[in-house]
């Protein structure tokens, strides 16, 4: 029971009704077919596995995002199919639906045996915008093989195609972005630039994978699904790797970062508190998500440097210390991030936390987020003290267009104000 109703918890208001919704459009699809019966069972069978094998081969890339890129070929291969071996196929929208859930629930069932129970807002995302494009294509669809027939007009299918999955990709990225605006508290239009960059590369291999399997079917009949099935592993096995590797960067960096915790020289919990502040003010001001996570593993590792010291700073606060320890610091903990040889960027943030506001070289944003993030965190700590959260953002107030950059300070005056001393650490 537990392991079913998991996926439930901390879903906010906007994932629940997208689930409601893909319920209900899944409810219909599948009494539907089961009171007019399933047209053309092989190739509908056919299709649900592939959708199935989809699903059970899903993976999480950056940013938490279930994709199931093998899945959402096959089922929009079989939206937009309009023959298989010169018959045509007159499965209704509907039917695309009942095809579509049974292969999602399948291919679930495994991860929910092991424990790993799928996202229910991604599986109701997948479906709902594969239901879209599939109320909107397949009453065209008769008309479309029409037109094949006669003139062998595929300019115009292939037209239409690409017209109606770039209204379903829109839709798909904007129903993302407002999920995740609502879920990491970021600007819609920065979520919706976001889901672009993220979902263009994964959306533009699946589309043009799903049209290619529709029209395959035409001269191969299915053993087109077995075809196109292998590129698309590939592409699924590269996505898999890079996420990876995404992964184990962002383990290693924490593995880094509790070794100054661990040796005494922060406070616990120290770096875990300053990354979580400094992503909630760096998306409180519109950074890109490949700018968030450069923030993020930066704050995580902005200590570093302190393991170069013989004596450790009171508490770990650099705050307090004199500017000329502060800036070694810095340095020697860029020194140690440059050598990884993959994180010059980071190493560059890093090094410039300590960098005045007011300078002649304004230091990166990052830089700037980290050092009032620092700050704040070395002189509230693990505190829930209202009081003394709001002491020390008016220190740091008095303390701005000098050291702290203003805007900064102003956007952790209101990340703090709506997360209270609790959230953030």
């Amino acid at each position: 029971m537990s392991t079913v109703t998991r996926p439930l918890r901390g879903l906010d208001s906007g994932q629940l009704l997208l689930i409601c919704a893909a319920g209900m459009i899944t409810v219909a699809g599948v009494a539907h077919t089961a009171a007019v019966g399933l047209l053309d069972p092989e190739i509908a069978i056919a299709f649900g596995a592939l959708v199935a094998a989809g699903e059970l081969a899903r993976l999480t890339m950056p940013g938490n995002r279930e994709v199931a890129p093998i899945g959402a070929a096959a089922a929009l291969g079989y939206t937009l199919l309009l023959d298989v071996g010169g018959q045509p196929t007159g499965h209704s929208a509907l039917q695309v639906v009942a095809v579509m859930s049974a292969g999602m629930s399948v291919g679930a069932l495994p991860h929910l045996a092991v424990g790993r129970p799928p996202r229910l807002d991604a599986i109701a995302r997948r479906l709902l915008t594969g239901a879209l494009l599939a109320f909107a294509y397949r009453p065209l669809a008769p008309a479309l093989y029409d037109t094949t027939e006669g003139g062998r007009r595929w300019w115009l299918v292939l037209g239409v195609m690409a017209v109606l999955i770039t209204v379903m990709l829109a839709v798909d990225v904007v129903i993302a972005a407002v999920l995740r605006a609502e879920q990491v508290r970021t600007a819609l239009g920065v979520a919706v630039r976001d889901e672009v960059g993220m979902a263009a590369p994964l959306g533009a291999a699946v589309a043009a994978s799903g049209i290619l399997l529709a029209l395959a079917s035409h001269s191969m009949n299915l053993a087109a699904l077995l075809v196109f099935a292998a590129p698309l592993l590939v592409t699924q096995i590269a996505f898999r790797k890079y996420a990876g590797i995404r992964a184990t960067y962002l383990q290693t960096v924490r593995a880094l970062a509790r070794v100054t915790e661990v040796a005494g020289y922060v406070e616990p919990g120290h770096s875990r508190r300053v990354s979580r502040l400094s992503l909630a003010i760096g998306r409180e001001l519109g950074m890109a998500e490949p700018e968030l996570l450069e923030l993020e593993y930066a704050a995580f590792m902005h200590d570093i440097g302190q393991l170069s010291l013989r004596d450790p700073i009171p508490g770990g606060a650099t705050v307090l210390t004199e500017a000329e320890q502060a800036r070694s610091i810095a340095e020697l903990g860029a020194e140690v991030i440059r050598k990884t040889g993959v994180l010059g960027r980071v190493a560059e943030i890093v090094r410039r936390q300590v960098d005045p506001f007011s300078g002649p070289d304004m230091p990166p944003l990052a830089s700037r987020i980290i050092k009032a993030a620092n700050a704040y965190d070395d002189l509230v700590g693990g505190s829930t003290d209202r009081d003394r959260a709001a002491a020390t953002l008016e220190r740091l107030r008095l303390d701005g267009g000098d050291e702290y950059d203003p805007e900064v300070v102003r956007a952790m005056a209101r990340v703090v104000d709506r997360l209270g001393p609790l959230q953030h650490h």
